[in-house]
C-alpha cells in the first residue's frame, strides 16, 4: 500500500500545473499564435515548463504509487506524458509546435476531470 497523502498531494500538483497550461493556452488558436509574437513564445516557454512540471509529477506519482494506481485509470495515456517531457526537457530545441499544440487541444482537457476523479477516489480511501 502506498502514502494516499503523498499521492495526494502529488495529483493537486498535476492538476495546478493542468490548470496553469490550459490558462496559458486559452489565447492560442493555431501554433502560429504561439511562434509569431514574443507574447505567444512567452506562453509556449511557460507552457512547456508546465509540461515537463506535469510529466516529472507523473513519473513521481507513479514511484510513490509503486505503479498501482495510474493503470486503474488507463483513459490517460500515462507515458506519453512522461515522454514528452523528456521530449522537452532533454530536446527542447527540436521542440515543435504542432505537436504542443495538438497535445493542449487533445489531451490536456481530458486529463483534468481524470485527475479531480483520481483525488476524490483516493480521499474516500483515506
Amino acid at each position: 500500500m502506498y502514502d494516499k497523502d503523498l499521492a495526494l498531494d502529488s495529483l493537486c500538483n498535476i492538476q495546478d500545473a493542468l490548470q496553469m497550461i490550459t490558462e496559458r493556452a486559452a489565447v492560442a488558436n493555431t501554433p502560429d499564435d504561439f511562434l509569431l509574437s514574443p507574447d505567444g513564445m512567452m506562453r509556449l516557454d511557460a507552457i512547456c515548463m508546465n509540461l515537463i512540471a506535469l510529466g516529472e509529477a507523473v513519473k513521481g506519482l507513479d514511484k510513490i504509487t509503486q505503479g498501482e494506481l495510474l493503470p486503474h485509470y488507463s483513459e490517460i495515456y500515462w507515458s506519453g506524458v512522461m515522454k514528452m517531457r523528456d521530449k522537452i526537457a532533454h530536446h527542447y530545441f527540436e521542440m515543435d509546435a504542432e505537436v504542443v499544440f495538438k497535445t493542449l487541444k487533445e489531451d490536456i482537457p481530458t486529463m483534468l476531470p481524470i485527475i479531480q476523479q483520481m483525488i476524490e477516489d483516493i480521499s474516500k480511501k483515506k
